[in-house]
């Protein structure tokens, strides 16, 4: 699939680091390090607008490696990039770590995907079908 893209960063367009990847990477495009404070979130740019085609959407996710070592997450994760959107992608990043964490120009911070999806057409009813589960939620199924 072919997707139109504009990189106004000074970093290579993102792209997948092995064959098999699900998610290509996401950059930091900054001026200059922004510091994340624990418990702290803020908005980094990337310089990097999409134009996708109708029926998939991109989703920013977290990256395991940051996650884990640094505790830095994609706040709204997956946050969805939408077909009609047209502005620059920025991810919320926020530190859940009791370290501050300095962000650079050009870090990885975050995991692409691109999504096919569907578009749902309401059918209004007065009452659903049966299921084994019924209205059971919230650990129902298990201890956890």
């Amino acid at each position: 699939m072919k997707i139109k893209i504009i990189n106004t960063s000074k970093h290579p367009l993102p792209e997948y680091k092995t064959e098999l990847s699900a998610g290509m990477d996401l950059s930091a495009n900054l001026e200059e390090p922004i510091v994340l404070k624990p418990m702290e979130r803020k908005l980094i740019p990337t310089g990097i607008f999409l134009e996708l085609p109708a029926g998939y959407e991109a989703q920013v996710r977290s990256r395991s490696g940051m996650a884990l070592k640094h505790g830095l997450m994609v706040l709204n994760s997956p946050g969805t990039v939408d077909a009609d959107y047209r502005g620059e992608i920025g991810v919320i990043l926020a530190n859940l770590s009791s370290d501050e964490f300095a962000i650079q120009d050009g870090e990885r911070i975050a995991q692409l995907v691109i999504a096919k999806h569907e578009t749902a057409e309401w059918l209004e009813v007065e009452t659903l079908e049966e299921s084994v589960r019924g209205a059971g939620g919230f650990g129902s199924t298990g201890k956890n």
